[in-house]
């Protein structure tokens, strides 16, 4: 059967149904503690704020903790907090979120791209080697798709070469590491993904683990980070209520609806990882028969806490088009950092002073990967019904 007359099938109520790719979880519980700010009458960053800082700060098992106000300037906040100066390279996977690389080149840094490897599309630490010089500064490991890179690996090349760590953990919220050879205390083996470097970042927009519609939060466990952490964050002050501002500074606060939000969201931490592996599992029960599909490996030593559902699949692009015409919303992996538009001079300057460097990794997965929902509102005869919109489109495509 052809295309066309497959989706022309498709006006009939069975074959459609509106199914995005993300829906917050998120209800009546919020919007009282969202209401609450009125009868307060505190809105800008306040006791909610701190509250909820607290409680990260125990789940993360870190020294210090602070809001930003999204993940990107997150990033930003940690790179100038960490030392980075213009003309300093950091070396970023080629496959991740455009701000992985953005918040470096805002910071007057060079972000310089390095392979992943296939299985799980992280970092690959094989390939940095030959990316170090005079000019590196940094590495930034990115925990993709809700797993966290080897940080042994990370830890070992960094003190081989007196980087700097930024993990940007966007997408790694409450995701656990086993057997980190670097804790201080030899018989505790798990770390959370982004405390193991100088300092992580998060991101709480609407589609992480917990949200606070706009949000991210910066830690550390390094106390002369942290300082720089409370002076660039508030107008170069440690005091908001202080007129004498001794540094340069920004405002990087946020407020207490946003904070009362993500205090909801804590609460409802476990069933959220919970629903989320649930339908993980549904999907890779139902789907794992069919040759044309395989998802990503998830490594031993990192926990799972899927930001999406993650496939390869043959013939992507023509199956993500079937999907939407049958109303489920996919979306494609990243599109690989060294091929974005903004990205040229950066890759000139790759070119000339690495010479040829190849990211056929990246590139793959741009080209092959496919991802499903996985919001924790998502029900069982959605997963069915997109499921079998798979099989028929590869029944129909062989």
């Amino acid at each position: 059967m052809k295309f066309k007359e497959l989706f022309s099938k498709l006006k009939s109520n069975k074959n459609y149904m509106d199914i995005p790719q993300i829906e917050p979880f998120v209800g009546l519980e919020e919007y009282a503690e969202i209401r609450s700010c009125f009868k307060d009458n505190w809105i800008t960053e306040g006791k909610k704020s701190k509250n909820f800082i607290e409680k990260v700060k125990k789940i993360l098992n870190v020294k210090h903790a602070h809001f930003a106000p999204n993940g990107t300037l997150g990033l930003f906040l940690a790179l100038k907090a960490i030392g980075i100066k213009p003309g300093d390279e950091v070396i970023v996977p080629d496959f991740t979120f455009f701000a992985s690389a953005s918040s470096v080149e805002m910071a007057g840094a060079i972000p310089v791209f390095c392979e992943v490897n296939k299985d799980n599309f992280q970092i690959d630490i094989n390939r940095c080697e030959n990316l170090v010089n005079e000019k590196t500064k940094a590495i930034m490991p990115v925990h993709v798709y809700g797993m966290s890179v080897n940080m042994n690996e990370i830890k070992e090349f960094s003190i081989k070469h007196s980087l700097k760590i930024i993990e940007d953990s966007a997408q790694a919220f409450d995701v656990k590491y086993s057997n980190y050879k670097f804790n201080e205390d030899p018989t505790d083996k798990n770390r959370m993904a982004g405390t193991f470097g100088d300092i992580g970042s998060f991101s709480f927009y609407a589609d992480k683990t917990i949200t606070t519609g706009e949000g991210g939060l910066i830690v550390t466990n390094d106390d002369e980070i942290n300082r720089s952490l409370l002076y660039l964050r508030n107008q170069g002050r440690i005091n908001a209520g202080s007129f004498i501002h001794p540094e340069i500074g920004y405002n990087f606060r946020i407020t207490d609806f946003q904070a009362g939000l993500g205090l909801i969201q804590l609460k409802k931490l476990a069933l959220i990882k919970n629903n989320k592996n649930r339908i993980w599992n549904s999907f890779k029960e139902k789907l794992n028969k069919i040759e044309e599909i395989k998802f990503l490996k998830i490594e031993e030593h990192s926990s799972h806490i899927p930001f999406r559902t993650t496939l390869i699949a043959k013939n992507a692009f023509p199956l993500m088009d079937y999907l939407k015409k049958c109303g489920i919303q996919p979306r494609t992996f990243f599109y690989p950092m060294h091929k974005q538009p903004s990205h040229k001079k950066y890759m000139v300057y790759h070119n000339k002073k690495f010479g040829k460097y190849s990211f056929k990794n990246s590139i793959f997965g741009y080209e092959n990967g496919v991802c499903l929902p996985c919001y924790p509102t998502l029900k069982e005869n959605q997963i069915k019904f997109i499921v079998n919109k798979v099989k028929d489109f590869y029944s129909n495509k062989n």
